[in-house]
């Protein structure tokens, strides 16, 4: 299983690294081919993704063939600018000089807290946003939301309000949203709309009042390859879109909601997507909850999950050591890489273990 231990090493130390895997023998694990070869460099013609340690937040890169990024996420705002600092550390890693686009998926510090530290450290071209800041009885909510104002009066970025249905002008992939400021998509996508039964075996739950449910959530596709990330929707906007029927249809890959805490990943949508790999952006002491574990565990056909951090609330529920990015105790802000074909194969490097987990295009068109 796969992360990157270059975030705080120094580039030399993450050379030598990749040169010792590389030097590795095949291993056989979890019942995918695995070795100890990094991902090819983006030039291969594949799509990068690095799931970055902002300890409990989100920040996900992706990077096309072509060199064409977006940053899902920005991570918190404080420890001297250390999400940021980890943000900028993958994308040299990938050969970027500036991120064409950011994608906030809602106000929560945890998620846009990080967007005046990131500006400082490398050119940003486009913010994308759902629209005002809805959660203004919160103090940290409100501030992240006015420092992230600030950024944009400067008049130095290009701005983008999303709404369900539009595709995001990003070169190199598919980007679609599904999810926008408590709405959703109402028509099913291409070869979605059968029924879904997993919404029997859904329990009902109010409806979220936070920045959570109004959060931007997108269907990446490159190839054959389908990607899910809905930020922190929750639990009752999950269901309102997937019942009584699939609108999404099957993804690949699943970047579990909300950190994979209890109050999103209802069995009405990961049960119903049937991801083959779903990857968790936990801290330690944030998200990985027991309920939520168990069900991401259970989905039908699903080959792996992996974890950015052991998460102390799951202890023995955890996946293998060699599904998480940084174990138990101490953290040490290793990451996740993630590459995809065009014909749908999947790979996951893991720099702390230095082994690269690959999982073969699906069967299914």
């Amino acid at each position: 299983m796969n992360t990157k231990q270059r975030i705080g090493k120094s580039t030399g130390a993450r050379i030598a690294w990749r040169a010792l895997a590389f030097l590795t023998c095949l291993l056989g694990l979890g019942g995918a081919a695995a070795s100890a070869q990094p991902p090819a460099p983006a030039s291969a013609g594949k799509l990068h993704i690095y799931f970055i340690d902002v300890e409990g937040g989100q920040s996900t890169l992706f990077v096309t063939p072509d060199g064409h990024s977006l940053l899902i996420d920005t991570g918190w705002p404080d420890h001297h600018g250390r999400d940021a600092d980890r943000i900028v550390a993958a994308a040299k890693l990938a050969g970027l000089h500036r991120i064409d686009y950011v994608l906030l998926t809602h106000y929560h510090v945890d998620h846009t807290g990080g967007v005046p530290n990131l500006v400082a450290r490398i050119p940003v071209g486009t913010f994308i946003d759902h629209g005002p800041n809805r959660q203004t009885s919160d103090p940290d909510t409100e501030r992240a939301y006015e420092a992230y104002q600030k950024v944009l009066a400067t008049g130095k970025y290009h701005h983008i309000l999303a709404h369900p249905g539009m595709v995001l002008p990003i070169q190199g992939m598919r980007v679609e949203v599904l999810t926008s400021d408590g709405k959703f998509i109402q028509t099913p996508l291409p070869g979605a709309g059968q029924p879904n039964p997993y919404c029997k075996v859904s329990e009902v739950r109010p409806p979220d009042q936070t920045e959570n449910a109004r959060s931007n959530g997108v269907l990446i596709t490159f190839g054959k390859v389908r990607i899910l990330d809905l930020g922190d929707l929750t639990w009752d906007k999950e269901m309102d879109m997937m019942c009584p029927d699939n609108r999404i249809g099957h993804v690949d890959l699943l970047v579990v909601s909300h950190h994979g805490w209890y109050q999103s990943s209802s069995p009405a949508l990961v049960d119903a997507i049937t991801p083959r790999l779903a990857i968790m952006d936990n801290g330690a002491t944030k998200g990985g909850s027991i309920p939520t574990v168990k069900t991401i565990r259970a989905i039908p056909g699903l080959a792996a999950e992996y974890q950015l951090h052991y998460s102390d609330e799951a202890a023995a529920g955890n996946p293998p050591a060699e599904y998480l990015a940084n174990v138990k105790g101490p953290d040490t802000g290793n990451d996740l890489e993630v590459t995809a074909s065009r014909d749908g194969e999947l790979s996951v490097f893991n720099p702390r273990t230095g082994q690269t987990q690959h999982y073969a295009a699906p069967s299914r068109p």
